[in-house]
Protein backbone atom coordinates (compact mmCIF):
# COMPACT_ATOMS: atom_id res chain seq x y z
CA UNK A 1 0.00 0.00 0.00
CA UNK A 2 3.13 2.30 0.95
CA UNK A 3 3.96 2.02 -3.36
CA UNK A 4 0.60 4.24 -3.82
CA UNK A 5 1.86 7.26 -1.83
CA UNK A 6 5.49 7.08 -3.59
CA UNK A 7 3.82 7.05 -7.13
CA UNK A 8 1.79 9.93 -6.72
CA UNK A 9 4.74 11.71 -5.58
CA UNK A 10 6.63 10.66 -8.49
CA UNK A 11 3.92 11.64 -11.02
CA UNK A 12 3.25 15.29 -9.22
CA UNK A 13 7.04 16.20 -9.37
CA UNK A 14 6.91 14.67 -13.07
CA UNK A 15 3.84 16.79 -14.11
CA UNK A 16 5.84 19.53 -12.40
CA UNK A 17 8.84 19.61 -14.49
CA UNK A 18 6.96 18.88 -17.44
CA UNK A 19 4.94 21.83 -17.07
CA UNK A 20 6.35 24.36 -15.05
CA UNK A 21 8.28 26.67 -17.47
CA UNK A 22 10.82 26.90 -14.19
CA UNK A 23 13.28 30.24 -14.62
CA UNK A 24 16.71 28.18 -15.74
CA UNK A 25 19.12 31.05 -15.35
CA UNK A 26 21.40 30.26 -17.60
CA UNK A 27 23.90 32.61 -16.49
CA UNK A 28 24.31 30.54 -13.10
CA UNK A 29 24.45 27.08 -15.13
CA UNK A 30 27.39 29.23 -17.49
CA UNK A 31 29.12 29.78 -14.19
CA UNK A 32 28.71 25.88 -12.80
CA UNK A 33 29.78 24.53 -15.86
CA UNK A 34 32.75 26.95 -15.90
CA UNK A 35 32.12 28.05 -19.35
CA UNK A 36 33.55 31.83 -19.68
CA UNK A 37 31.33 34.64 -21.08
CA UNK A 38 30.87 34.52 -25.24
CA UNK A 39 31.79 37.69 -26.15
CA UNK A 40 35.60 36.61 -24.49
CA UNK A 41 35.42 33.31 -26.14
CA UNK A 42 34.75 34.07 -29.93
CA UNK A 43 38.20 35.86 -29.95
CA UNK A 44 39.52 32.69 -28.58
CA UNK A 45 37.93 30.24 -31.20
CA UNK A 46 39.15 32.87 -33.75
CA UNK A 47 42.81 32.04 -32.73
CA UNK A 48 42.24 28.34 -32.78
CA UNK A 49 40.78 27.88 -35.94
CA UNK A 50 43.82 30.41 -37.37
CA UNK A 51 46.10 28.44 -35.63
CA UNK A 52 44.49 24.99 -37.24
CA UNK A 53 43.97 26.48 -40.58
CA UNK A 54 47.99 27.58 -40.16
CA UNK A 55 48.83 23.98 -39.39
CA UNK A 56 47.05 22.21 -41.95
CA UNK A 57 47.38 24.45 -45.11
CA UNK A 58 49.99 22.48 -46.26
CA UNK A 59 48.15 19.54 -46.61
CA UNK A 60 45.10 21.17 -48.33
CA UNK A 61 47.99 22.00 -51.28
CA UNK A 62 49.67 18.56 -50.98
CA UNK A 63 45.94 16.45 -50.99
CA UNK A 64 43.64 19.62 -51.60
CA UNK A 65 41.38 19.02 -54.97
CA UNK A 66 41.60 15.50 -56.28
CA UNK A 67 39.64 16.49 -59.64
CA UNK A 68 42.40 18.74 -60.53
CA UNK A 69 45.08 15.77 -61.13
CA UNK A 70 42.11 14.06 -63.78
Amino acid sequence: MGRGRAKAKQVKVARQLKYNSGGTDLDRLRDELGVGDSSDNDDAADDLSDELADRYADYADDYGNKDDDR
